[in-house]
């Protein structure tokens, strides 16, 4: 396996396992607004869904790390795979089919809470507008998955 897509996996990985673990936790200035989350997340929810999203990218860069430069077993890549094709699946389903496609009013009003105070250049549409951070964790996120492709192309030749 090439060792430059597999340190670009390992370094996109280290930025997911960051913003999962801290951006509802850390200020990040005009990046997120971790009292206005907490305003419609109470901290104990918000804790197991940070533990819970967390758990499965820490363990993909635990092993990616462990594997580095003698080729990633093919469970690693298929565990890799599902959870970065559910985390673009989770991402299509909360910003981007309710802002491009199909409004969704009450997502829509928890959004304004929870993110107008957070930098954004895209423009709201259907009454959301994607935050700065989010969307790169989504650029992230698709990413990983592109870089994913080549490894898995490697792996099989």
């Amino acid at each position: 396996m090439n060792p430059v897509a597999m340190s670009a996996l390992i370094v996109l990985q280290c930025f997911v396992v960051l913003f999962v673990a801290l951006h509802n936790w850390i200020p990040l200035g005009s990046l997120n607004d971790v009292k206005a989350v907490r305003s419609v997340f109470p901290t104990g929810k918000l804790l197991v869904t940070t533990f819970i999203n967390f758990i499965p990218v820490a363990i993909g860069l635990a092993a990616s790390v462990f594997y580095f430069g003698r080729g990633f077993p093919d469970w690693l890549l298929w565990f890799l795979w599902i959870t970065y094709g559910l985390a673009c699946y989770g991402s299509l389903k909360a910003w981007w089919i309710p802002y491009l496609f199909r409004p969704d009013p009450k997502r829509a009003a928890r959004d304004r809470v929870m993110y107008r105070a957070t930098h954004a250049f895209l423009p709201e549409r259907n009454g959301i507008r994607p935050n700065t951070l989010h969307v790169i964790f989504d650029v992230v996120t698709v990413a990983i998955l592109i870089v994913l492709a080549v490894l898995t192309i490697q792996s099989s030749a």
